[in-house]
């Protein structure tokens, strides 16, 4: 299970790899809910997202003969370059499976990080699909988007850090879409200020998490 000492190690796996992103106060959030609100910007990230903290300690993490093997891994977009760049700079081989259609933005910066993109099937599906035939036919090791113990807590050095630059936090409110992200998080908020709450929160219209 995962617990706050999973999530000290990830840190320091990450570090030269994940940038440490700034917390940042917001006028216009604190105005509107009359509550001080400070926003992690991990839009500021290396590959402009969360995603590469996780990928990076779960690569880190891996048995050599994995790492000789490579990953594969199929992603629509912020988990693919997430997986490209850490892969990349730690000399692991990464195979990443997109759908056909996804933003040609997101398929050249993935491929710009070092990865051999396979453009492969109409969703999210049929990709992931695909990506567990390379698998199970290249020996590959498969790496999760979200429900892996080492990517949560990867993931959950961003919580570290919040506690770090606002030591005062009493609610932490964070995105739900596999899971992954809060999961992390919440670990590290919880595990080093039990009092502390971290609230859950999705799309009204595109619940991931709920009906």
């Amino acid at each position: 299970m995962l617990d706050l000492d999973d999530v000290l190690a990830a840190r320091d796996r990450v570090a030269e790899t994940a940038r440490y992103t700034p917390l940042v106060y917001s006028h216009t959030f604190s105005s509107m809910t009359g509550a001080d609100v400070h926003v992690k910007e991990e839009m500021l990230q290396r590959t402009g997202a969360f995603k590469i903290r996780g990928a990076t300690n779960r690569i880190a993490t891996l048995p050599e003969s994995d790492r000789e093997a490579g990953v594969v891994t199929a992603s629509a977009g912020n988990h693919a370059q997430g997986v490209a760049l850490a892969a990349t700079r730690m000399g692991v081989d990464s195979k990443v499976v997109m759908p056909e259609n996804a933003p040609i933005s997101k398929v050249k910066a993935t491929r710009s990080y070092g990865a051999e993109v396979v453009l492969h099937g109409a969703n999210y599906d049929a990709a992931a699909e695909h990506a567990r035939e390379l698998e199970r036919e290249e020996g590959r090791y498969s790496l999760p988007a979200f429900d892996d113990w080492q990517v949560m807590a990867g993931q959950g050095t961003i919580g570290l850090e919040i506690l770090e630059d606002l030591p005062s936090v009493d609610t932490v409110v964070v995105p739900i879409g596999g899971g992954g992200l809060i999961s992390g998080i919440a670990t590290a908020i919880k595990g080093k200020k039990p009092d502390a709450r971290v609230i859950g929160v999705q799309a009204e219209g595109a619940s991931s998490a709920a009906p």
